[in-house]
């Protein structure tokens, strides 16, 4: 069943067209992963989908519902969360008051809390610690656990794994994977083995036109197209 659907959406930065009528169709649980080079479209695909760029043409659908016209913080209530390469914590607060910031009223679930610390329990560790002193992996961790401290239908995650150590990559995955159980992820991802590790379906972007859809698991058994069209190899 199709969670989200973009239909032939075309955006612009400035006078630069950087989507091309990308048309994508999420399915419901589990992890779609959106692959290209750098500079593809791929972050410009997440942030049109969270309305921050405007697509001037096409549709971006969710569970029905058309969200042309609709503010950012609109379609976050409608169950999306975003996790932005930049991260988007707050240096200055705490781990606490990060996530406090991001529950609907100003209270944790104590079950949710709880399951978070599980995943990540460096953030409990530290949880009076200001976030600009937590290492990049913390950080990101913190990051992530924001978009999940409140029930969420479709998280989109872009590069959580750049710059990260390989021990932290795993943690990651990990918890990656146990959140996809109940939240489908839109994961835009450079590191080709973490994302087939967690993809089930995949889209390949290149020069703002999807150039390519189908299962994680077909994809990662070929390796002429991978090289083809992402200039790697999964052997």
């Amino acid at each position: 069943m199709s969670l989200l659907s973009l239909n032939a959406i075309e955006t612009a930065i400035g006078q630069y067209a950087v989507l091309h009528q990308v048309s994508l169709e999420v399915c419901e649980g589990g992890v779609f992963v959106l692959l290209g080079r750098n500079g593809a479209g791929k972050t410009t695909t997440l942030r049109s989908i969270m309305g921050l760029w405007r697509p001037s043409a096409g549709s971006v659908v969710f569970q029905g519902q058309d969200m042309r016209g609709l503010h950012t913080a609109e379609i976050a209530r409608l169950g999306i969360a975003y996790v932005p390469e930049s991260m988007g914590i707050f240096g200055g607060l705490t781990v606490e008051e990060n996530l406090i910031l991001a529950t609907r009223n100003g209270r944790f679930d104590q079950e949710r809390l709880k399951r978070i610390w599980q995943l990540f329990p460096a953030l409990e560790r530290f949880w009076s610690k200001q976030a600009w002193s937590l290492s990049g992996g913390q950080k990101q961790m913190l990051s992530v656990a924001r978009a999940i401290i409140e029930p969420r239908k479709l998280i989109l995650v872009d590069e959580p794994t750049k710059g990260l150590a390989p021990a932290i990559v795993d943690a990651m995955m990990e918890a990656f994977r146990d959140i996809s159980q109940t939240t489908t992820i839109l994961l835009v991802e450079q590191n080709f083995e973490f994302a087939k590790s967690l993809g089930r379906d995949m889209a390949v972007i290149e020069d703002g036109r999807v150039v390519h859809t189908g299962s994680m698991a077909d994809f990662a058994r070929d390796t002429a197209l991978q090289n083809r069209l992402l200039s790697l190899s999964a052997s």
